[in-house]
């Protein structure tokens, strides 16, 4: 169990997170946490919150957002709000660190999915994009199927092909958490976020 204080990394990722506030401390209310990625750093996949609201507060440094169809960069003192069911990820778009802090609402089971991703990556298990192979993502999307999705393009199957009874088990568990429907995006070019109170990023313009 995470704890004010606390620190977890992701050596593949480049990622590494202190927390400020846990659940425990807000009655579940959000959880806090000041992020650090280093640079050529990422978060392992694009995905989708479906109940949870994350803030991105940018503290130091340039961090590149994919927001539903929306390509953003962030400096310090933006903010970014990425609503609830809105397909996302985030990587370090400049040369030297990018430190912000991030802020989900309710907290839910996020500290949990983040300690599990954080353990696998420093055990050496999972790809060099941060993910753990099907089986292991099909134990942890189950564990989480309120906090996370996968989102993909209509007419994807990204269930494993692994045969046998695993197989089936793990494809079972896996088609519903990951054929989460997203617009296709369009490959806009990126724009910078405006310096002010704060922009609510969802969909197009």
């Amino acid at each position: 169990m995470l704890r004010a204080g606390d620190a977890v990394t992701n050596p593949v990722t480049g990622e590494r997170l202190l927390f400020h506030r846990t659940a425990s401390d807000t009655d579940g209310e959000y959880v806090l946490f000041e992020t650090t990625v280093r640079p050529g750093g990422f978060v392992a996949a694009r995905h989708v919150h479906p109940t949870q609201s994350e803030r991105f507060e940018v503290v130091s440094g340039t961090l590149g957002l994919r927001v539903g169809r929306r390509t953003l960069v962030a400096g310090a003192g933006d903010t970014v709000t990425v609503p609830a069911g809105t397909a996302h990820r985030f990587w370090n778009a400049g040369d030297r660190e990018v430190r912000f802090l991030c802020e989900v609402r309710p907290a839910l089971t996020f500290e949990g999915l983040l300690e599990t991703m954080f353990a696998l990556a420093e055990a050496g298990k999972t790809n060099r994009k941060g993910m753990p192979n099907p089986l292991r993502l099909a134990v942890i999307a189950e564990s989480h199927f309120a906090v996370v999705r996968l989102p993909f393009p209509p007419g994807a199957d990204p269930a494993p092909r692994t045969s046998g009874r695993r197989g089936a088990w793990a494809r079972s568990r896996l088609r519903p958490i990951l054929r989460w429907r997203t617009p296709h995006d369009p490959g806009d070019r990126a724009r910078r976020v405006r310096h002010g109170p704060g922009l609510s990023a969802c969909g197009g313009d």
